[in-house]
């Protein structure tokens, strides 16, 4: 008779910029593996994502109630505390991989459960591969998430549909205040969304307005380089018809050079370049080209930590990620990530699938040229019903004194077992 192998601890942590709904993600997979008690033990947390393995820095999940689980489903940001820590090849940090893996053997990990994007899923996959070079047991399973929409081989990624739904709805109530005062006031507002490379959060402005000459008037997508007397041109003509202009434009938008409009001249943690304001380059090019009067806004971390008006299909999404990562784990999978499989645009039917960590990571999925109009400034009716069923549903938290109420966890710290310390 088979002997049942003893349960092995599990390790999560968070990366990168977080989302209204990656604590959701967090509660799949703590409610799930607790009901996997001969499979997992505890499910240690890292604080503040990769850096709290690095440095031995664990939180224990197990003294975190049920009741505060649950609450993480609404709770936005990351609980856990996120990082923008990338590791670099394996030939290149293998002593950061090594460290990881040292760690992981203290504390009996033998599940690694990485919630974030395109770096992230790369991280995992090389931890996957340096573990059965070592000949240490470990599972790694990716946990999809992202607001910028561009993890390839997923219907979407968790956390892009309550952007999408935040960025549409404050387009719809901006283009009200304009409109109302555009006669003797404000002809232009530009707001600026999240979207490096990817415009999937520019494109979603767009579901702000269905009618003809409804806003937003213009739309400036990365994969669409800019052309200032064009888009000065459009700018010209709207406010001539409709009286007023409405911009979104994502913060990559870029110059026919292929650098960025407002690139700030310096690089993040991750070695991408640091962006300085599209909105206000923008307005910049309005003033002076056009002379009307402006208003711009950065929607910026708004857009990501608006848990009050997040979507009701990125929720139930963004946990049944992280309930299907632990689901597989313990079916013995091992350098997978489950995605969206779309069945149906209408009415929305989606199911979890599967893909390698190696398929995903490094990969941008960009926005279609298809979902995008003619003249590069609109989003084209394929666009709005692959995005529509994305921001539909809600799930308000719940309200106390008039605000909404989110969890604080404990955060017990687990005992340090290493006699070396690690610095990052």
């Amino acid at each position: 008779m088979k002997q049942q192998q003893k349960p092995r601890n599990a390790f999560y942590a968070q990366s990168g910029g977080v989302t209204a709904v990656i604590n959701a993600s967090a509660a799949g997979v703590i409610e799930t593996a607790r009901k996997f008690p001969r499979h997992i033990g505890k499910v240690y947390a890292g604080r503040h994502g990769i850096v709290g393995a690095l440095t031995e820095d664990l939180i224990d999940t197990s003294k975190e109630s049920a009741d505060a689980i649950r609450a993480l489903k609404h709770t936005p940001a990351g609980a856990f505390g996120s990082a923008r820590y990338k590791l670099k090849s394996l030939e290149q940090d293998r002593a950061k991989y090594e460290r990881l893996i040292e760690v992981f053997r203290a504390h009996d990990i033998g599940y690694f459960f990485y919630n974030g994007g395109n770096d992230s899923m790369d991280t995992a996959a090389k931890v996957a591969a340096l573990s059965e070079e070592l000949g240490y047991p470990l599972t790694c399973i990716g946990v999809p998430k992202t607001v910028d929409n561009d993890l390839p081989h997923t219907d979407c990624c968790p956390g892009f549909g309550s952007v999408a739904k935040y960025v549409a709805i404050s387009t719809r109530e901006a283009a009200l205040d304009i409109a109302s005062m555009a006669r003797t006031s404000t002809k232009v507002f530009i707001l600026e969304v999240m979207g490096r490379h990817a415009g999937w959060i520019a494109a979603a402005g767009g579901l702000a307005g269905k009618k003809p000459g409804s806003a937003p008037h213009v739309i400036l997508f990365p994969e669409i380089a800019f052309d200032r007397d064009r888009f000065l041109a459009r700018v010209k003509a709207c406010v001539e018809t409709v009286g007023y202009c409405v911009v979104v434009v994502s913060e990559g938008v870029k110059n026919p050079d292929g650098t960025f409009l407002a690139e700030a001249g310096t690089r993040d943690a991750f070695g991408h370049a640091q962006l300085g304001g599209a909105a206000p380059e923008v307005a910049r090019l309005v003033k002076e080209g056009l002379g009307y009067k402006y208003h711009w806004a950065v929607a910026d971390y708004l857009q990501r930590a608006a848990r009050h008006i997040a979507s009701k299909t990125d929720v139930l999404q963004a946990y049944a990620v992280g309930k299907a990562a632990v689901e597989m784990a313990v079916r013995g999978r091992n350098g997978v990530l489950p995605v969206i499989v779309r069945k149906r645009a209408k009415p929305y039917r989606w199911e979890i699938g599967e893909a390698a960590l190696s398929s995903v990571a490094n990969q941008e999925r960009m926005v279609p040229r298809d979902f995008i109009t003619a003249d590069g400034f609109g989003i084209t009716a394929a666009a709005r019903r692959y995005l529509e069923p994305l921001i539909e549903g809600e799930a308000p938290p719940p309200f106390k004194d008039g605000l909404p109420e989110y969890v604080e966890l404990k955060l017990k710290p687990v005992r340090r077992r290493l006699k070396t310390s690690f610095t990052v």
